[in-house]
């Protein structure tokens, strides 16, 4: 056990000193242009797409899918802007996505329906399976590599990517198609049973172990009692970790001590260093481990 935490700090050191050394200028000139993936009736879906300027062909790529309680949240807010930038600055470009607030002016709490929260979850994940498509299908505009791209998200952004990547039953994404990784902030699943030694991929996770909107290891969404309309359990972090350690699959779980849904006390730069650190590892194809910090 001390071997591999040993060797795990070993390996995040390495990344953080090659990070360092790599960096590029805070000069970088970051490229952004908006682009329309999807039209329902007199909505429009738009995508940002940002890229280093000095880069032009085969991009690793990162999806990113804001938050907000399927309600709310915009695509470019600052911190998403930042990463954005952070992440041209290492060479990588990113999409961030905007999809249908499907509950925006109405409830979203024990009164609303199981099923009305699956179906959700399942909208916001159609969405996305449009943007990706949209995307693979305009190559020529985008030119990333196909074979380099992961897709994260924070609350319902994240509650969102990991049900379209085990739960959703998708038609719009080419089967062929597989994500290099996964990032989670503060999300969780409906069901584990489709995560897979198959399907399973490089996941990193961040999650506040005091979270009260959606449960750290297994509880119910929103805390809602069995009783009530909107009982709807749910696996977190430490629930998808523990399921992936049982099938001997990497992982990288970030925990926050009495952290709450918004990880109170964690530095954006800190959040887009580990980011970085976990997207360089599948870069340079470093050996995945299964990697737990906490903070």
């Amino acid at each position: 056990m001390l071997k591999r935490v040993f060797k795990n700090i070993m390996l995040l050191c390495s990344l953080f000193f090659l990070n360092c050394e790599n960096k590029r200028k805070h000069n970088t000139v970051v490229e952004k242009s908006t682009h329309t993936y999807r039209s329902l009736n007199s909505e429009t879906l738009e995508l940002d797409y940002y890229k280093p300027k000095e880069n032009k062909d085969n991009l690793p790529l990162l999806i990113y899918v804001h938050g907000g309680g399927f309600a709310n949240g915009q695509r470019d807010e600052k911190v998403i802007v930042s990463l954005a930038h952070k992440l041209a600055e290492n060479g990588y470009a990113k999409i961030a996505v905007s999809y249908r607030l499907t509950r925006a002016n109405k409830d979203f709490n024990c009164n609303t329906s199981a099923n009305d929260k699956i179906k959700t979850f399942n909208e916001a994940s159609e969405d996305i399976s449009h943007a990706l498509n949209y995307v693979l299908e305009n190559t020529a505009t985008f030119k990333i590599n196909k074979d380099k791209i992961v897709i994260a998200g924070e609350s319902a952004g994240a509650e969102a990517i990991l049900n379209l990547m085990y739960t959703y039953r998708d038609t719009i994404i080419p089967k062929e198609f597989k994500f290099a990784g996964l990032i989670s902030r503060a999300g969780a699943l409906t069901s584990l049973d489709n995560i897979t030694s198959q399907s399973a991929i490089p996941t990193q996770l961040f999650h506040g172990e005091n979270d009260q909107l959606v449960p750290y290891n297994y509880g119910s969404h929103h805390n809602c009692n069995k009783n009530e309309d909107g009982y709807l359990e749910l696996y977190g972090s430490k629930a998808i970790v523990n399921h992936l350690k049982q099938l001997d699959k990497p992982y990288y779980l970030v925990t926050f001590n009495n952290g709450n849904h918004g990880m109170h006390g964690f530095s954006d730069k800190s959040y887009s260093m580990e980011i970085i650190n976990f997207l360089k590892s599948l870069d340079q194809k470093v050996n995945q481990e299964q990697i737990e910090l906490r903070y």
